[in-house]
């Protein structure tokens, strides 16, 4: 039995949440540019939650740029989907499986243009959600006549000019346009290239004045880990349990996080979904959920992640089931991350309950995150993650933040790297590492001197934009750690700093 509307009510309802008649009946409301796992997993997720607690009461009608195929999974399955959260929400164990209904209908931009038109003269229809990847929200010299236009941007002008008409340039016909592509600035930078191409196709000043002041354009940030198609056994599992096949089925970690900036009351109106979860904020400004997530979430991953592959980890989740690497993660969020992050927008308990996620997140049995992985470019992500807190931290405290220190310590000894070629690799415990890293030729010339690497290192500003030997202690701290690294080990040095910690 597949996954549709018809085969609904054979659906164990105990086992799975699955929505009722009058959810599959709402309205349009949504124009959803991209059809990734993200926005399945995460603003699809909110908008079906809101629609079960009765409170947006609107579905999405979703734009992809491929053409449809025969064997359309969004088509066979009435575009229902299957989301399974797995993971651990305030230190205890998440499973929760959803029969996703936001999706009203799948429409291919390359066969259906007209048909997506159609939707602009829609009075409900008061939403744009997109994510096409850091390269849809691009400069463009579309042709909004064209059929369709080729980029993104040129896609939604096509359709905000169709509406502008439609509804002969209303105020009240403007609508809500949250990009969720993972970019600075991300809506400004988009209204930007929609106000140049209307322009370049000299649609009017008319038109552009209603693009400026009848539309909403929101910066948007998201955070949620959705890995999308389970592995297949068990994508097995679980439909055997649930007693139905989901082409579609993803999964996603029950962290959420959609922060929405914005301090109109318009837009709260007409994103009603926000009241549903916990996950979305609509707030004046999102800068503080940026730095929260740059400094507790990444920060914390990158300056961690030499010392995890030192110790011999392979993946995020295997070193948090480590309880002295756990430990030093949690004491080095909460004693050397966490205060220097408070500001007139942070409090330190928000701090902390945010560090209190990330030990969740990094936990979860479900995920297999590599630390392989969050090595690529591990210098420059140091030097913007991880270096702006070493000043306040010697501003606040006047002192070396140990950890940090420790850090940056197996960094140091994690790029001892060698060169055949342009191509550099990293040898840590009889494995071979590829070195993804801009930096690397410094380092290696470095090693070639033992005796120096660490002066030469901490004092390159090409690497951290600051001389980290002028920061009293700091210099020594990582030389006894770049020590213990190279004569105990990994293990052996985080369980010494460790012994007596619990989490």
């Amino acid at each position: 039995m597949i996954l549709n509307k018809e085969n609904l009510k054979n659906i164990n309802g105990e086992k799975v949440t699955k929505p009722t008649p009058e959810i599959l009946a709402l309205p349009e409301r949504v124009i959803q540019f991209g059809t990734g796992v993200l926005l399945r997993g995460l603003p699809d997720y909110f908008i079906d939650k809101a629609n079960q607690k009765g409170i947006f009461n609107g579905r999405v009608l979703v734009v992809k740029s491929t053409a449809k195929g025969g064997a359309d999974a969004f088509s066979k399955q009435d575009n229902l989907y299957t989301l399974c959260v797995k993971g651990i929400e305030d230190g205890v164990n998440v499973e929760e499986n959803s029969i996703n209904a936001s999706i009203s209908r799948v429409l291919a931009a390359s066969q259906d243009w007209t048909e997506i038109l159609k939707a602009a003269h829609q009075p409900e229809m008061q939403v744009v959600i997109s994510n096409t990847t850091e390269v849809g929200i691009v400069k463009s010299e579309d042709k909004i006549t064209d059929y369709p236009p080729q980029s993104y941007p040129g896609k939604l002008l096509a359709f905000l000019h169709e509406r502008y008409k439609a509804f002969n340039g209303s105020v009240e016909s403007g609508m809500v346009i949250v990009p969720t592509e993972l970019i600075s600035d991300n809506a400004d930078k988009l209204k930007e290239i929609l106000l140049d191409l209307a322009i370049h196709n000299k649609l009017g000043w008319d038109f552009e004045n209603w693009l400026k002041t009848a539309n909403h354009f929101c910066k948007t940030l998201v955070d949620r880990i959705v890995p999308g198609k389970l592995p297949e056994a068990a994508q097995k599992a679980v439909e055997n349990e649930l007693g139905y096949e989901d082409e579609l089925m993803i999964m996603a970690e029950p962290f959420r996080l959609w922060a929405i900036e914005s301090s109109s009351k318009k837009v709260k109106e007409v994103l009603s979904f926000a009241k549903a979860d916990k996950g979305i904020f609509i707030v004046p400004s999102i800068d503080k959920f940026k730095e929260l997530k740059l400094r507790l979430l990444n920060g914390t991953h990158t300056i961690s992640c030499g010392l995890a592959i030192l110790a011999g980890f392979d993946t995020v989740k295997e070193a948090m089931a480590n309880k002295d690497f756990s430990a030093n993660v949690l004491k080095l969020m909460k004693d050397e991350i966490a205060p220097v992050v408070v500001n007139e927008d942070i409090t330190y308990s928000e701090a902390i309950a945010f560090a209190e996620s990330v030990i969740d997140r990094f936990s979860n049995p479900s995920l297999a995150h590599q630390w392989q992985a969050i090595t690529l470019n591990f210098t420059s992500k140091m030097q913007m993650r991880n270096m702006p807190l070493i000043r306040r931290y010697y501003a606040l405290k006047n002192e070396v933040p140990q950890l940090t220190a420790l850090g940056v310590a197996a960094y140091i000894l994690f790029m001892n790297v060698d060169k055949q070629g342009d191509t550099y690799t990293a040898s840590v415990n009889g494995k071979t590492y590829p070195i993804q890293d801009e930096f690397a030729e410094i380092l290696y010339e470095y090693w070639k001197n033992p005796e120096t690497v660490i002066d030469n290192t901490l004092g390159d500003r090409r690497l951290w934009d600051k001389n980290l030997n002028n920061y009293p202690g700091f210099n020594a701290a990582v030389k006894s750690y770049v020590d213990l690294l190279q004569n105990k080990g990994a293990k052996e040095t985080l369980s010494n700093l460790h012994s007596e910690t619990e989490i």
